[in-house]
């Protein structure tokens, strides 16, 4: 067989999976396969429905922020956060907007990072400290 009948194959793995691709919305991977590949992290295609879970739960705590302290807002409390208090003095009632916003999209930055080291663990403590928020908030609102 001669040099040039030969067919040459590129090797596939060369580089890792990109975070945006054509599979990013149609692929198959949801994990990986190789032990090494599972401690470095990377991009996958399809993500679990616990993390959907978890997002969607924080994503609902977040709402829940908003409207019980413009609740707390309207009994005469104030807001304690003065980076969010700032906001409120800018935006006014439509602050929640601005909230959504940034919290949303740190979520999708989680989600597609979720596979890398400490994420999950990450993702898991904010939905903790927002039950912890959500809890106070009622009981300053049950107090009032």
């Amino acid at each position: 067989m001669r040099e040039s009948d030969r067919c040459v194959l590129r090797e596939r793995r060369v580089r890792p999976t990109p975070l945006f691709s054509k599979f990013t919305f149609c692929g198959r991977r949801r994990t990986f396969r190789r032990k090494v590949d599972q401690q470095r992290g990377g991009y996958i295609d399809r993500y679990s429905s616990v993390l959907f879970f978890f997002l969607i739960l924080i994503v609902g705590f977040n709402i829940l922020d908003a409207l019980f302290t413009m609740m707390i807002l309207d009994f005469g409390g104030w807001e304690v956060n003065p980076f969010v208090d700032a906001v409120i003095t800018l935006c006014g009632d439509n602050f929640w907007v601005w909230k959504f916003t940034i919290v949303s999209v740190s979520l999708i930055v989680l989600c597609l990072h979720s596979k890398f080291r400490f994420v999950k663990e990450v993702i898991f403590g904010i939905a903790l400290i927002y039950v912890g928020i959500v809890l106070h908030q009622l009981d300053l609102i049950i107090r009032l």
